[in-house]
C-alpha cells in the first residue's frame, strides 16, 4: 500500500515537503505525530491523527506517537486566539497516562520492524537547562523566521507570551531529537501544525545538515461550516465516562448525508473499493443511511468494543421502539446516558405525592411544549406518551409512574423524546 496515495483517495492529504513520497516508496520510514495532554481523554478530533498513524502502519511504515509531557507545560498556540490556561504537573501526568492507554488500543506494538512506539518528550527535556536550550537550539532559528509563522502572525495584535512564542522551537527540537536518536525522518500532523513541523526540518538542516520530511492532513469541517467533533452538548470524547457509548454511536449515526462520505473515508479502515461501493448503495437509497450505519458500527466497535456497540444498538432500538417491557430493562445509567442536557428536565419528587397535572408538567415545568395552552392542545390530540403509553389531559403523574423510582420518558409525536428526572 502506498501511504501518500492512501491519504489522497481518502481526501486527507493537505501538503507535504518535496521528496516525501519518494522517501516512503523506497524504504520503511519511521514517522511521528504529537499529542498534547490538554485533556484526560482524546476527542474524535484527535482521531484524525490516530487514523493517520493507523494508515501509516498498515502501509508498512513504523508509527510513533509522541505524548507531550514537555510541550503540554507550554501550550500550543496554533489555531488559538488566546493563550491557554496552564495545567499543573499532576494534571498533565494524569492526562498523559489516560491518553497513553487510549493510543495503545489503536496501534500494533507487536508486529516486528514496524511495531508502534510511544515516546514522551519530557524524557529529553527534563535535564535540558534553559541556557543550554537557547544556546544549542535558539541560535539556529532567527526571530524573523519565527515571526513569519501563521501561529505567531495571527496573534500579533492580541498578544502572545514568550512561553507560547517558544513553542515552535520546542516542537522543532522534538523532531531533531527523534531524528538524531530514533531515526525518525517524517513528522505528520494536521495542517495547522505545518509551521511547527517545518521548524523541525529546518533545525535538522541547520544543526547537522540533515534531511527530514513533513506531511499534513486536512482539518475537518462539517458541510454546514460548524466545527467537527462537537455536538450540541459539547465535545465527543473517546472515554465512555465523558461521552457515553450510546451518544458516541449516535454522533456517527446522525451524521448528515453531506458529511457522511467525507467521514467514512477518513475514519473507516475499509478499502477504496468497499467504500466506493457503499457510497453507490447510499446514493441509490439515501433513506437507508447505509454510510452512517457502517461508519457508526465500525468506529464505535474500534474505540469501545463490539459488545459495547451491540448494547448501544440495543439501547437505540429500545428507546425508539414501542416495547415498554424492553424499555424497563434498560439500566438507569443507560437511560440517563442517552439524553443530552437540552432534553433532560428535573423536577421535585415531592410534586408527585398528590399527583402532578400532566399539562403543567409538559408545558410549564419543562419545555416539552412552549406553553400550557400548547401542551393541552397537543395532549388532547393524542400527541404525548409517558413511558410509552399515551396520556390524556386529565392524567395525574405520581410516583408510581416513575421507572427506577427516578425518571419518566416523555415522547411528543413520533421523534421527540425527553427525560424527566424526579429528585
Amino acid at each position: 500500500m502506498n501511504f501518500v496515495e492512501e491519504l489522497r483517495w481518502r481526501n486527507m492529504l493537505h501538503d507535504m515537503m518535496p521528496g516525501t513520497e519518494e522517501l516512503l516508496s523506497k524504504e520503511m520510514v519511521t514517522g511521528y505525530i504529537g499529542f498534547d495532554p490538554t485533556a484526560e481523554s482524546l476527542g474524535i478530533g484527535n482521531m484524525v491523527q490516530v487514523m493517520t498513524l493507523m494508515h501509516f502502519q498498515r502501509c508498512g511504515h513504523k508509527p510513533m506517537a509522541l505524548i507531550g509531557g514537555a510541550t503540554g507545560r507550554v501550550g500550543d498556540p496554533s489555531g488559538k486566539s488566546a493563550e491557554r490556561s496552564l495545567l499543573t504537573i499532576d494534571e498533565i501526568q494524569h492526562n498523559l497516562d489516560c491518553q497513553r492507554k487510549q493510543l495503545e488500543k489503536f496501534l500494533d506494538f507487536n508486529c516486528g520492524a514496524n511495531a508502534a512506539e510511544i515516546v514522551n518528550n519530557y524524557d529529553w527535556f527534563k535535564d535540558f537547562s534553559f541556557l543550554d536550550f537557547i544556546r544549542d537550539v535558539g541560535k539556529h532559528i532567527s526571530i524573523n523566521y519565527m515571526l513569519a509563522k501563521d501561529s505567531v502572525q495571527n496573534r500579533l495584535e492580541t498578544g502572545m507570551s514568550f512561553t507560547e512564542f517558544t513553542y515552535q522551537l520546542i516542537q522543532g527540537y522534538d523532531f531533531y531529537w527523534l531524528w538524531k536518536n530514533k531515526g525518525v525522518k517524517l513528522q505528520l500532523g494536521g495542517s495547522d501544525q505545518w509551521g511547527n513541523i517545518v521548524t523541525g526540518t529546518e533545525l535538522i538542516r541547520r544543526k547537522e545538515s540533515g534531511e527530514a520530511f513533513a506531511a499534513t492532513t486536512q482539518l475537518i469541517k462539517k458541510a454546514d461550516g460548524s466545527k467537527f467533533g462537537k455536538s450540541e452538548s459539547g465535545n465527543i470524547w473517546l472515554d465512555s465516562r465523558k461521552t457515553s457509548v450510546y451518544k458516541f454511536y449516535q454522533f456517527w449515526l446522525n451524521a448528515s448525508d453531506a458529511d457522511a462520505p467525507t467521514l467514512i473515508r477518513i475514519f473507516s479502515l475499509k478499502n477504496r473499493q468497499e467504500i466506493e461501493s457503499l457510497e453507490q448503495e447510499h446514493a441509490a437509497a439515501p433513506h437507508l443511511r447505509l454510510l452512517q450505519k457502517s461508519l457508526a458500527e465500525e468506529v464505535t466497535a474500534r474505540v469501545h468494543s463490539p459488545n459495547e456497540l451491540q448494547r448501544a444498538q440495543q439501547t437505540t432500538d429500545i428507546l425508539f421502539g414501542s416495547s415498554f417491557e424492553a424499555f424497563k430493562e434498560l439500566s438507569l445509567q443507560e437511560v440517563e446516558d442517552a439524553f443530552d442536557a437540552d432534553v433532560t428536565f428535573r423536577i421535585s419528587k415531592s410534586l408527585l405525592t398528590a399527583g402532578l397535572d400532566v399539562v403543567a408538567m409538559a408545558g410549564e415545568m419543562t419545555s416539552v411544549y412552549s406553553s400550557k395552552g400548547e401542551a393541552r392542545k397537543g395532549i388532547a390530540g393524542n400527541g404525548l406518551s409517558i413511558n410509552k403509553e399515551k396520556v390524556g389531559v386529565d392524567k395525574k403523574v405520581s410516583e408510581t409512574d416513575l421507572l427506577h423510582n427516578r425518571f419518566l420518558l416523555l415522547q411528543k409525536g413520533k421523534k421527540n423524546y425527553y427525560l424527566v428526572i424526579a429528585e
